[in-house]
């Protein structure tokens, strides 16, 4: 039994272990234009938001330190009317102390479990914002950043392929 528990030690300790941290959280630009307002008119409408994300990672000069932004746009318009209620755009970054990852496997890891660790604060922002523009607070969903991730390498491997068509032709 102590064999199998010195075993067990030896080979946790070869596996590097994970470690992240969250150094610091901001808010890089943020902009709501409140459309309705400027306009001059007031009333219920029953809003309808579009939602787009991006994100982006980059290493920073200090080893193991990294920076992860997500981009969200919201534009909202009036049900069943063309007109634009409010435009909410955020770059909300988070600075991250990441060691243990492989290689091969820390992009996905910084564009995966750094912006879900950010999520939660850039969704408060949001409802603060559009609560205080005047309308219902907007309650984001969870964005689920795995099919994120993978729509973007779907995404740059088609436009890859059809570069490569176009140079062979």
């Amino acid at each position: 039994m102590a064999e199998e528990n010195a075993a067990e030690n030896t080979a946790a300790q070869a596996a590097p272990q994970v470690q992240m941290r969250v150094l610091g959280q901001f808010i890089r630009d943020m902009s709501f234009e409140n459309v309705m307002a400027q306009k001059g008119v007031s009333g219920d409408v029953q809003p309808e938001i579009q939602v787009q994300v991006n994100l982006d990672a980059k290493k920073r000069q200090v080893e193991h330190q990294y920076e992860v932004s997500i981009k969200l746009k919201l534009t909202s318009k009036a049900k069943g009317m063309d007109d634009v209620l409010f435009l909410c755009e955020l770059d909300y970054c988070g600075l991250f102390h990441v060691e243990g990852v492989p290689e091969d496997q820390l992009h996905p890891f910084l564009m995966i479990e750094c912006p879900r660790m950010l999520f939660p604060f850039l969704r408060r922002i949001v409802s603060d914002v559009t609560r205080d523009g005047g309308y219902p607070p907007v309650n984001l969903d969870n964005i689920d950043f795995v099919a994120l991730y993978r729509n973007e390498l779907m995404r740059r491997q088609a436009a890859q392929a059809e570069q490569a068509e176009q140079t062979d032709a």
